[in-house]
């Protein structure tokens, strides 16, 4: 039986190695040159609770996960009864038989496990070797997987793979046939490429506190950091990270901050501060559902609207959203270099689908530039001098010349000031800049189309992936207009969309990129299709949904 799209999800508890499990899996697919999406849902716990990894694979092109599988393994009664209806028609279902009754093939998973150390996180390997069965795989090649994926017990590892194979063999009976791809490419999740993006602009220095879902580009520096030449610095809190990467880039490093939600609230004040220095400070900004605490662990899109004026007072923010991992990776390198050029805050705005998910990519580091701020050369130097395009020149210590950074109101020198005269100078100073921005983007993507159907979908962020997955699923005719800019909103790119029958697809409760769209271009969609459930589109449900419209 050949399929070209195949989907296996395994399902435990927090501790057992679903996770991993789910990563061995995508990666084992990327090597046989197949294209990859992976997505891990987990709650806000460290042991116990439901957690399951997705792995959606074809030949083609492949932009989501899907919840119907063609193989479903699980290992406890919990992930029985979430995922047994996940199953295709003729999907396999594998369930641990010490710890689960119900329909399917059952197998010992917990009984062979506590032969060795480690037994709960030993069975995560169990689903591997099943997979290993149900496409084909022999043990041969099963042992070179266990040795470049699991570190640890690699001989118990091998040993216990060994005896869930057998069993397997012995009692499952179809294949699936896989068929390889043409080119060979990598799987990186949206953290990684993130981090891979500021580092290929030139990122000297990232700060971060740990928050979910932006915590694994903290993870991903604090591992690859020495090796990238990029300095990682946890502070003890939201406030502290942002006013350091503002004092770093004093020093003309290069500098990146990382939050979510209720870490940004935090930082407001820094991040106005910035606007008013024209300190050049990128924010990585990783959504999740809200208010409060919200879902730690879950995604969503309900901060876009928030994060298109935060901190007080005018002046000029950029605010950009990556639609997939690719981009995430290109996106974060122009970004750094959009706060460099400009001498202002942006923000990469994102979502746990994206951060935590992986998918494959072909990325080409040398179509990067690394960023480089406009820097006084010689003669008097004034930190906030006049110029045509509100852009000054900077300057670094150590300097014989004075370098005042004042976030009271100044003048060009940078001494605090209350004349009205200086006080509207300034000001028109930062919209000068402002629409200097807006003519640079002007010249730049700042959306992207897909298709070439009638009606028009309009989306952002992560939720454009699943929007092009449910698409080819449906074998429906549409073009797909992906905001990637946000603020400055880019209205002439979207004037000519106007009059086109349209719907919009986001991930919130009250339609913010609909109330975006009507209020900076009166474009006037027939209908929104919202989910804010915490859990991704399902590009098959999705389908149907966009066929009720179209």
């Amino acid at each position: 039986m050949k399929k070209e799209v195949l989907t296996y999800i395994i399902g435990g508890k927090a501790g057992q190695g679903t996770k991993k499990a789910g990563i061995v899996a995508a990666n084992f697919f990327a090597d046989l040159k197949r294209e990859v999406f992976q997505m891990n849902d987990y709650p806000s716990l460290i042991r116990g609770g439901h957690n399951f990894s997705v792995v959606s694979t074809s030949t083609s092109k492949i932009y989501s996960h899907y919840m119907k599988a063609d193989l479903v393994v699980v290992l406890d009664q919990r992930s029985y009864e979430i995922h047994k209806d996940h199953l295709v028609d003729e999907g396999i279902l594998v369930f641990n038989s010490d710890k689960v009754k119900g329909e399917g093939t059952g197998i010992g998973i917990s009984s062979e496990a506590k032969k060795y150390d480690n037994s709960d996180l030993i069975e995560g390997v169990a689903g591997i070797a099943i997979l290993a069965v149900v496409v084909g795989i022999d043990k041969k090649k099963l042992d070179e997987i266990i040795k470049k994926e699991y570190g640890r017990q690699i001989k118990d590892n091998i040993n216990f793979s060994h005896a869930i194979y057998d069993s397997a063999f012995e009692k499952i009976k179809k294949r699936f046939e896989l068929k390889q791809g043409k080119k060979k490419l990598v799987s990186l999740s949206g953290s990684e490429a993130i981090g891979f993006g500021a580092a290929a602009a030139g990122l000297d220095i990232y700060f971060a506190y740990p928050m979910t879902p932006s915590t694994p580009v903290l993870h991903f520096f604090a591992n690859n950091g020495k090796k990238l030449g990029v300095v990682t610095v946890q502070p003890e809190n939201e406030i502290a990270v942002a006013n350091m990467a503002i004092g770093a880039s004093f020093t003309g490093a290069r500098s990146m901050v990382g939050t979510s939600g209720g870490g940004f609230c935090l930082m407001q004040e820094a991040f106005s501060l910035a606007g008013m220095i024209e300190s050049p400070v990128l924010f990585f900004l990783g959504q999740r559902p809200g208010p409060s605490t919200g879902v730690p662990t879950y995604t969503e899109q309900g901060e876009l609207l928030y994060s298109l004026y935060p901190g007080q007072g005018e002046f000029p923010r950029i605010v950009a959203s990556p639609g997939n991992i690719e981009e995430a990776f290109y996106l974060t390198a122009e970004l750094l270099n959009l706060v460099w050029r400009f001498q202002t805050p942006a923000i990469l705005l994102s979502e746990k689908h994206l951060t935590e998910s992986s998918m494959s990519v072909s990325i080409n580091p040398n179509k990067t530039n690394w960023a480089q701020p406009a820097t006084h050369e010689k003669g008097e130097y004034n930190r906030y001098k006049q110029t045509g395009n509100g852009i000054s020149p900077l300057l670094f210590p150590p300097s014989k010349r004075l370098i005042k950074w004042n976030s009271y109101e100044h003048d060009e020198q940078g001494l605090t000031t209350e004349d009205g005269n200086l006080i509207a100078k300034m000001h028109d100073k930062r919209r000068t800049k402002l629409h200097s921005l807006i003519d640079y983007l002007k010249k730049m993507k700042t959306v992207n189309i897909y298709g070439d159907g009638k009606p028009v979908i309009f989306t952002f962020g992560s939720t454009t992936m699943s929007v092009l997955e449910a698409l080819e699923y449906g074998g429906i005719k549409a073009s797909v207009i992906q905001l990637v800019y946000l603020q400055p909103f880019p209205v002439w790119e979207l004037n000519e969309h106007k009059y086109r029958e349209s719907i919009v697809v986001e991930q919130n409760c009250t339609g913010q990129l609909e109330q975006l769209l009507k209020d900076k271009c009166e474009i006037k969609p027939v209908r929104s299709i919202r989910q804010y459930d915490g859990r991704p589109f399902d590009p098959q449900n999705l389908a149907y949904k966009i066929m009720e419209v179209f």
